[in-house]
Parts: structure tokens; C-alpha cells; sequence
């Protein structure tokens, strides 16, 4: 049986001074080793979910659980120890002078012995071909670099579940290729990344599973192969399939059902 190192059990969330109910009565398990993409519109509420999972929102209603604990008595700093997130924007994640200060944040906040947090740091630097940038000002250099700096500074303490809020927005093809290279490494250890993004393409060649949201509720969570090839489902989100499983689908050769997911995929069954 799947482990789960976060469930949501009826979770509602309503925003300050308001009547709405943002969240309505969510229930998921995201289990360890998962790579889990959340879609949908603006305005579905995906980053008020996930917010939840690190305590940076709390639940009005329900309850969230880490590693199977409940997370209501825990503090931010405990719960992002166990669920790292990357927010969207780099420029609302770096506040250092240097890139060397930035990734050591973490490492010195959770009381790391300097051993052990200069090998973290020399690890990941190299794992992401930041070791000639350390003295370099973050803020001096391009979006996917600064962008890559976030997601080093909360892999520097390996987290259980690695967040990644619209980790592909912005970044150039060496980027992708990094988020990916770092996306795989981790479900190879046994980590666990949820992602809330609207690039279709990315989601449906690096997730597991879908878990496509509308108006504060979840329309369906399942395989990507699944998901968006449920038209209903895709409407109600106002979402678009992957645009090389529409040219598929248009060329219409094998099937609906066995449509691809990458381009790879694509070469693949128009060889055979």
C-alpha cells in the first residue's frame, strides 16, 4: 500500500473577511515518490492548496497531515523542514548578497553542524552548476539562474516533498532541462514533488498524476494519459491537452487511447 506523506482530509479555506469558501472540502493523498502536477485555471485555487501542505495557510475547516502527523500544532519552520517550497517569482525568495549566503540559509536555520552543510552546499552547487557563481549577487543575474537558486536553496536540505509553484514560467530550454534533470533525481531517491503549473506540455512528459482543480474542488487525479484525454473534464477546467497529444489526436492513426504524452512518444508510434 502507498504511503502517504501528505493527506488533506476535508479541507476548507476561507480567506479572511470573506464568505466564500476557497476550498471546499478537499480530500488527496499524495504518496511518497510521487510526481504530482496540479492544474487548472486561475482562480482554481491550486497555490491556496497547496499552501496548506507547509502551513503558510491554515485549514478552516479539516485537517492537513505530514509524514502521518497532524500538522496543526506544527509551525511553518517545522512543516517546511518536511515540504520545501519554491514560489513562483525568484525574486520573492532571494533576500542574500551572494549566492553562497543564499544556499546556506537552510542549512544554518535548521541547525546544520558546518560540516555537514558545506558538503550540502558543495553538492548541490555542482549538482547545479552553481559552483562558479558563489560570490556573484543573485539579484545581478538572469531569471533561470535566480530561478535555479531557489530551487538549490530548499534542495540543499532535502526535503521530504519538494513544491514547485510554476517551476517551468520563465525559464530558458537549459533551465527546463535542469528542472527536469532535478525533478527526476528526486522520485529516484524517493522524494516526492508537487507541482501547480499551467504548461500542459511540461505536466503531461513529468508527472504520474494529474490533479486537475475548478472553482476550489477537484474535478479528477489520475495518470496524465488519463486526464487529458477526458474532454468533460478538460472543459469543466477550461484547460488545454499537451499540444503534441492534440496534433496526435488530429492525425487520429491508432486511436484516442493511446495518444502521446511527449514528443518522444510521438516519434515513437509514427515509426512503428
Amino acid at each position: 500500500m502507498a504511503q502517504a506523506v501528505i493527506r488533506v482530509e476535508n479541507l476548507v479555506h476561507i480567506y479572511p473577511r470573506g464568505e466564500v469558501k476557497a476550498l471546499k472540502g478537499i480530500n488527496l493523498d499524495i504518496n511518497k515518490g510521487d510526481v504530482v502536477s496540479i492544474v487548472g485555471q486561475n482562480g482554481s485555487v491550486k497555490t491556496t492548496l497547496v499552501r496548506h501542505f507547509n502551513g503558510l495557510l491554515r485549514p478552516t475547516e479539516g485537517k492537513v497531515y505530514l509524514l502521518g502527523e497532524d500538522s496543526s500544532g506544527k509551525s511553518v519552520a517545522e512543516m517546511s523542514r518536511t515540504c520545501g517550497y519554491v514560489f513562483q517569482n525568484p525574486n520573492h525568495q532571494i533576500f542574500c548578497t551572494t549566492v553562497r549566503e543564499e544556499l546556506m540559509v537552510a542549512p544554518k536555520y535548521f541547525g546544520y553542524a558546518e560540516e555537514q552543510a558545506n558538503e550540502r552546499l558543495a553538492y548541490v552547487s555542482e549538482l547545479m552548476g552553481l559552483e562558479h557563481l558563489m560570490d556573484k549577487h543573485p539579484m545581478t543575474l538572469d531569471y533561470t539562474t535566480k530561478k535555479i537558486i531557489t530551487i538549490a536553496s530548499v534542495l540543499i536540505f532535502a526535503p521530504e516533498v519538494l513544491v514547485l509553484d510554476e517551476p517551468t514560467g520563465g525559464l530558458d530550454e537549459v533551465g527546463r532541462a535542469m528542472l527536469t534533470k532535478i525533478i527526476r533525481l528526486m522520485h529516484d531517491e524517493g522524494h516526492t514533488v508537487a507541482i501547480i503549473s499551467h504548461d500542459m506540455d511540461y505536466v503531461a512528459e513529468n508527472s504520474s498524476r494529474v490533479v486537475v482543480m475548478a472553482q476550489g474542488e477537484i474535478l479528477d487525479d489520475a495518470p496524465p494519459n488519463r486526464v487529458f484525454l477526458d474532454a468533460d473534464i478538460l472543459k469543466k477546467a477550461q484547460i488545454e491537452p499537451p499540444q503534441i497529444m492534440q496534433l496526435d489526436l488530429q492525425l487520429g492513426r491508432k486511436g484516442m487511447d493511446t495518444a502521446a504524452l511527449s514528443v518522444e512518444d510521438f516519434v515513437k508510434k509514427y515509426r512503428a
